[in-house]
């Protein structure tokens, strides 16, 4: 990560390290599978589409902290992905002053107790924050319609990214942050796709079960190969 020298006579606070910034924030990670679900394919599914990137971090439920030294301005969204991160480490927080970066996408999964902050206090904070693209999902069908919202910012604001919905009802739009395509598809499942090449990305359960299905493959491969050569020493020695 490029650091910029500071011109003379207009050096900032300094970073007091001796704040402490905690890690939780004491709040549910999600008030039922509704929301967990989501959350957690979509953070996995990203980690899978972005795991040869390394300057490329996801995480989901952690606290972001947006002031320097105040340890009360935080908030933690659902979902988030940094583009040209420095690393994507493991990490307890993130602090956007020290990592020089504030999240390029967040997205906030709703539930009855948290869509209005979502829609309201959460939304001026990431626009003030600079975050450039906040997408909002209801799993529930039942806290706001469409049950996907997509926005970038624009001068300060945020505007409606356009979804389209297809004959069968699914409903998608394009991040433009992350090249591609969110989808809410029947029984509101929400889904990521490639849109240059028309395939669903695989959530982390799919891509285990790829992964055991590939594996089944190449032992049954290699026993029918050893089983050959079994056979042709058999006929060579006879």
């Amino acid at each position: 990560m490029t650091t910029r020298p500071i011109p003379a006579g207009l050096a900032g606070p300094v970073d007091d390290r001796s704040i402490e910034y905690p890690s939780s924030d004491g709040e549910r990670m999600a008030e039922s599978d509704l929301q967990y679900v989501p959350l957690t394919e979509t953070v996995s599914t990203l980690r899978n589409r972005f795991i040869d990137r390394p300057d490329v971090y996801v995480a989901g439920d952690m606290l972001v902290y947006y002031r320097m030294n105040d340890n009360r301005a935080s908030v933690a969204p659902d979902v988030f992905v940094v583009l040209e991160a420095d690393g994507n480490h493991p990490r307890d927080s993130w602090l956007v002053w020290r990592e020089g970066k504030t999240p390029d996408l967040v997205m906030e999964i709703a539930s009855p107790g948290t869509w209005e902050r979502d829609a309201g206090e959460k939304r001026e904070i990431y626009a003030g924050m600079g975050v450039r693209e906040y997408w909002r999902f209801d799993p529930t069908g039942a806290c706001f319609t469409p049950a996907l919202i997509g926005e970038e910012l624009r001068e300060g604001e945020y505007r409606p990214i356009v979804l389209t919905e297809d004959s069968g009802g699914a409903l998608r739009g394009y991040s433009a942050v992350l090249r591609l395509d969110f989808q809410v598809e029947n029984g509101l499942e929400l889904r990521l796709y490639d849109p240059g090449t028309g395939e669903r990305l695989r959530n982390h359960r799919e891509a285990e079960a790829d992964r055991q299905a590939a594996e089944a493959r190449a032992a049954a491969a290699e026993a029918r190969i050893a089983a050959l050569e079994a056979e042709l020493r058999s006929r060579t020695d006879s």
